[in-house]
């Protein structure tokens, strides 16, 4: 299949460098498969278009100040972007700008706060990097403390105004897990949530269930292949519990809304592993797993009936995903994402990250 299919024009003022003033105010495309309508509402209205007994399986991964600035014993400036432990805590798999110049001095540092031994280059140019910390407990405590957050390279920003973004935690959802803080993204789909729209929810029936997935940065990189399924796919670790994983395999219970394309990835992921073995999970509590499931056209789902996410970057792995979804077992959902996504051009919506939402039934 030829990636161009997912390649699309999108003009620069479409791209939202703010969140809206309030999380739920954001815009809403509500696409119906069934009947193929449309409709243009805000994301407060969730409620009239799903059904009470609504099950939302949410990722629920906080993202990690993981940009962490030094110096290589020359004096040159070093920023490291934490993308996930390696063999043990201590150990990470990071982003080193520059790369090639800190390999080889091999250390860099902050004095007074960490040193960093750069040990070799692996996949995709990340490094695996060995910390050692003068005050912090932990990577994660260090990067929380000193480090910044990983906005998309999309969002224009001052130091003030990232400042005010990570104090005012709207590059979080508001049911991020800080215990689970691995993420280097937002589970951008869940941004649109407040504690007052889930309790609506729930007061009507519906019921909340978390998995996490551990975002990495190659949740970005653009699709660089003429032929799509030469596309390697990045690799994320996640959980689930196994009282999740039942009520993924229970489609009776009601249906299964999916915040997001990460939410998707492990749901597929996690039972598309089943499938094949289906004695897999039986006395697992808590199931991990490495997901490289790539969605495109024309793929099924099992586990997911109706999907809450944002508007893409094109020739994204995500935008195959969606396409994937609007048409399941065909391909005729790339067309349709096309003219979906003009549409929202010409009304103005707001793309990526801190943009405007898409419900498909």
């Amino acid at each position: 299949m030829d990636s161009a299919l997912f390649d699309y024009h999108l003009p620069k003022a479409s791209i939202a460098q703010q969140p809206s003033e309030q999380r739920d105010a954001s815009r809403l495309m509500v696409v119906d498969r069934a009947t193929r309508h449309v409709s243009h509402v805000h994301f407060a209205d969730l409620a009239d278009y799903l059904p009470a007994n609504a099950r939302y399986f949410r990722n629920n991964a906080a993202v990690i100040k993981a940009r962490l600035f030094g110096t290589r014993p020359s004096g040159g400036r070093v920023e490291c972007l934490l993308l996930n432990p390696a063999e043990d805590a201590l150990t990470w798999w990071c982003l080193l700008k520059p790369g090639k110049k800190t390999m080889a001095s091999q250390y860099f540092g902050l004095e007074g706060e960490y040193s960093a031994r750069v040990l070799e280059v692996g996949q995709q140019a990340a490094y695996r990097v060995r910390f050692e910390l003068q005050k912090d407990p932990s990577v994660t405590a260090l990067a929380e403390r000193i480090g910044r957050l990983p906005l998309p390279p999309y969002i224009q920003h001052t130091d003030a105004e990232l400042q005010q973004i990570e104090a005012s935690a709207r590059y979080q959802t508001v049911y991020a897990n800080y215990e689970k803080q691995i993420a280097v993204a937002a589970p951008t789909a869940g941004l649109h949530f407040t504690p007052e729209l889930i309790e609506n929810l729930k007061s009507r029936g519906a019921n909340f269930y978390d998995l996490t997935l551990r975002i990495g940065v190659g949740t970005f990189h653009p699709i660089q292949v003429a032929q799509l399924e030469d596309h390697a796919m990045h690799k994320e670790w996640y959980e689930l519990s196994r009282g999740v994983f039942d009520q993924l395999k229970a489609p009776e219970m009601g249906p299964r809304v999916a915040v997001g394309t990460t939410a998707v990835r492990t749901i597929e992921d996690v039972l598309a592993r089943a499938a094949t073995d289906s004695a897999a999970y039986s006395c697992e509590q808590m199931i991990q797993q490495e997901a490289d499931l790539f969605i495109y056209p024309p793929a099924h789902f099992r586990g997911v009936d109706a999907l809450i996410t944002n508007f893409h970057l094109p020739k994204s792995t995500l935008l195959c995903l969606v396409a994937s979804f609007l048409s399941p077992g065909s391909q005729d959902g790339i067309e349709w994402l096309q003219e979906l996504y003009a549409e929202a051009i010409d009304l103005k919506y707001r793309f990526y990250s801190y943009g405007d939402a898409m419900l498909i039934l």
